[in-house]
């Protein structure tokens, strides 16, 4: 039965800490997560899409050295003038760059050079903090990028871990599986909420930190429309596997069907049928499939079969933003600390459940710029304007997306084959 969705109250945002204790606050966070890895682990790229832990920690620690220390801190000494080929990602302003797919190769600088470089830098910016005061002006903006540059790839760094240790025939485990990550059940019942169409004003509205890919804030006509209030599950997957989904031509978009023979896929990313049941590799190793958690590791091309599957769709991001609106931004994220989707909780009238963290969620909107859209000028305006082509926009957040990262307007963006990320879908119907 579909109910109406309720009017809800402002969640109050708690009160924010400085601006320079949340970067190192960020910083510390980074090596935090590299407590359970060997010098191995950190130096190894699992394939061209993924990058090596070593080169997250360094990439990120460049960002700042480049960016901030180089052009505002007087007498700046450069850690090593070799590391701006090393860890430049896709500045071409910045110069040439050692190529993304061969990042593996590079044994040196070695993970204690890494690790001297970031305390280089943070001491650097300690230095400039302790001179001039809190960050002010482009150097507060610098810095915000900065933090939140960071916690994307601290993302990156646990997604990228995972790859790699799925391909290890020995199966690690990042941690030790926690007793909560015990238990399987059946996949709970959804419901349906109905929202109204007319015109909604989409996109940041200016207060407080944003992308530049969130903006301008316009208006856009939506119809009305559906949306599950929880996210689809791994035994709801099971069962589009077992009625031949990765094998009807007809649930499939072209490029889709391509990529299925051309790959063999026969199940999303991660899954493996041994021992007579399904299991699945997660940060906690590999693990019996839990069947009411959310599916996760699953391409666009999937996500929009398996809707087609079920008779619905998913939803634009404009839909998905509407219903995130007025909802508070929590959920299980990193910060929660199971690194694994969990099946959704009780049900609310009217309310959509899971909307933060578990899974980023596939939309059917392509990555365009909104009404208006200009990019910043100078090197940062590279950072999301030249990638609006061939890509789709997901919401949300997942379970290994930093605590507070995320919002209702943020726009992450994947090729719709890849599906190494923590990506899962919630279906959505049109309504007469």
């Amino acid at each position: 039965m579909a109910s109406r969705v309720p009017a809800l109250a402002p969640h109050p945002a708690p009160k924010a800490p400085t601006l320079s204790a949340r970067l190192f606050e960020t910083r510390r966070q980074s090596i935090d997560l590299t407590e359970t890895l060997s010098p191995e682990d950190m130096v190894v790229q699992a394939m061209d899409d993924a990058s090596p832990t070593k080169w997250h920690l360094a990439h990120v620690t460049w960002f700042f050295e480049t960016f901030i220390l180089a052009k505002h801190l007087s007498g700046y000494r450069v850690f090593d003038e070799r590391f701006n080929f090393c860890f430049n990602s896709y500045y071409e302003s910045q110069g040439s760059r050692h190529p993304r797919a061969r990042r593996g190769v590079l044994t040196r600088p070695g993970i204690y050079d890494v690790f001297s470089y970031r305390a280089h830098v943070d001491d650097a910016l300690a230095r400039m903090f302790a001179q001039s005061g809190e960050p002010e002006g482009e150097i507060a903006r610098l810095v915000e990028i900065g933090i939140n540059h960071e916690q994307q790839h601290q993302e990156l760094l646990l997604t990228d871990i995972l790859a790699l240790f799925a391909a290890n025939p020995l199966r690690p485990a990042y941690r030790k599986p926690k007793p909560a990550a015990v238990g399987r059940g059946e996949p709970p019942g959804v419901s349906w909420i109905e929202y109204p169409g007319g015109i909604h004003q989409i996109g940041h509205d200016g207060a407080g930190f944003a992308w530049d890919n969130e903006a301008p804030r316009h208006d856009a006509l939506i119809h009305p429309f559906g949306l599950a209030d929880r996210l689809v599950t791994n035994g709801e997957w099971l069962a589009f596997i077992e009625d031949g989904g990765y094998r009807t031509a007809s649930l499939w978009l072209a490029d889709g069907w391509a990529t299925v023979q051309r790959e063999g896929w026969q199940a999303p990313l991660y899954w493996e049928h041994r021992d007579d049941q399904w299991q699945a590799m997660s940060l906690e190793g590999q693990r019996p499939l839990e069947p009411a958690a959310p599916v996760c590791n699953v391409s666009y091309f999937e996500a929009d079969a398996f809707a087609r599957w079920s008779g619905k769709r998913l939803p634009t991001e404009f839909e998905w933003e509407i219903a995130a609106a007025a909802l508070p931004v929590e959920g299980n994220d990193l910060g929660s600390g199971s690194l694994r989707p969990v099946p959704a909780g009780n049900p609310a009238p009217g309310v959509p459940r899971q909307m933060y963290g578990d899974v980023w969620e596939w939309t059917q909107s392509a990555y365009l710029p909104y009404p208006s859209y200009k990019p910043p000028e100078g090197a940062i305006g590279e950072y999301n304007g030249k990638f609006m082509v061939s890509q789709q926009v997901l919401r949300g957040a997942s379970c290994a997306t930093p605590h507070g990262h995320s919002r209702s307007t943020y726009r992450n963006f994947f090729y719709p084959q890849q599906r190494w990320q923590f990506a899962g879908l919630r279906l959505a119907s049109d309504i007469s």
